[in-house]
């Protein structure tokens, strides 16, 4: 960081993310905020997801014994456009009574006008969001998002296939998102995979943690098998009673991805113990430090994290999830900016 004045040990800076210094110039990793969750069909609260992470990031301590001063690198959370979760929180109110109306018995229609305007809405976003990724990206800075619902993401993919080419992504997540629409919404937090597969720069899709999906989804993994590597909750459980140890099957997780890899992390690929608020808590998923370790695993393998989401965050009545979507979101940053030479990290 350029600020030489900023106290590493001391009390963060208020309102800046970690605590630190948000200078943009010196900043290695940027981060766009998306407080959008237009289609969510559960729990609600995503939208917030952003400044809950902000506000309980302050209180993280910085350093991390796998890292030569973790927070050197410089990591930004940008101010986010108002207009976003505006629209967002209008569109809601919308969507909300067309949902309720299919969980009555009505069919999804596309054409209802809730549909049309929250799919125009979603691609206006998406559009606008790859256009400021791709910028930071030719500054040469390392782009995250923040959600957030997890159809956010698109306009990131699509920015990052545009400046980097192929790469596979490394989907950690309850659910398997490959829905072609969901409830007649095309880009819903439900279909992000089927949407990013849409991208031919995509070359393989890696799924960890999954363990809630429709039938539909499980046909299509299966018919793809050389696109799309899913490993199942309840197999890596097995595994684990087996007696796996954990770093054989990280190791078997990441030879199945290419050299360049984005990570989309939804937080309910976690145990729900660790993200209760989230909008669908599903049994099972990773313990924290086995989602952190697979991430690890990534960069010593001499892979290239070219970006990375974080969604699903919702902070309910207490800071918990927000406080360990801080974290997960602070191991993100670290963990890519070292694999782009950004950090230096210790061997072993």
């Amino acid at each position: 960081m350029s600020s030489l004045s900023f106290d590493p040990n001391g009390v963060g800076i208020k309102g800046t993310l970690f605590g630190l210094p948000a200078e943009e110039q010196s900043a290695s990793v940027i981060l766009l905020p998306v407080p959008w969750e237009v289609t969510v069909s559960y729990g609600a609260g995503t939208a917030l997801g952003p400044a809950a992470i902000l506000d309980a990031s302050a209180q993280l301590d910085l350093a991390d014994p796998e890292f030569d001063c973790a927070w050197e690198a410089g990591y930004v959370l940008r101010e986010w456009d108002p207009s976003i979760q505006s629209t967002s929180t209008n569109l809601r109110k919308t969507t909300t009574d067309y949902i309720s109306s299919l969980e009555e018995g009505r069919a999804p229609d596309p054409n209802d006008p809730a549909v049309k305007e929250a799919n125009q809405a979603a691609d206006q976003l998406k559009t606008s969001l790859k256009k400021e990724a791709l910028n930071h990206l030719k500054s040469g800075k390392l782009v995250g998002l923040v959600g957030g619902d997890h159809s956010t993401p698109l306009g990131l993919m699509e920015a990052l296939a545009e400046h980097h080419g192929s790469f596979g992504i490394l989907q950690i997540d309850a659910h398997a998102d490959l829905r072609p629409s969901y409830e007649g919404f095309e880009f819903s937090h439900a279909s992000i995979m089927w949407n990013a597969l849409k991208i031919t720069e995509i070359t393989r899709l890696v799924q960890v943690g999954i363990r809630d999906l429709c039938q539909q989804e499980l046909d299509l993994i299966r018919s793809q098998p050389n696109r799309i590597q899913t490993f199942f909750d309840a197999q890596l459980k097995e595994g684990n009673h087996e007696g796996q140890p954990w770093k054989a099957t990280i190791q078997r997780i990441v030879e199945t991805l290419p050299d360049k890899v984005y990570i989309s992390f939804d937080i309910d690929g976690l145990d729900p113990k660790l993200c209760p608020h989230t909008g669908t808590p599903v049994p099972g998923g990773l313990a924290f430090h086995e989602a952190v370790s697979l991430i690890r695993e990534v960069v010593k393998s001499g892979r290239t994290i070219i970006g990375f989401d974080l969604n699903e965050v919702a902070p309910g009545n207490d800071e918990w999830d927000a406080n360990v979507g801080a974290r997960v979101l602070y191991k993100l940053c670290c963990w890519s900016a070292a694999s782009q030479g950004k950090l230096k990290y210790f061997e072993g």
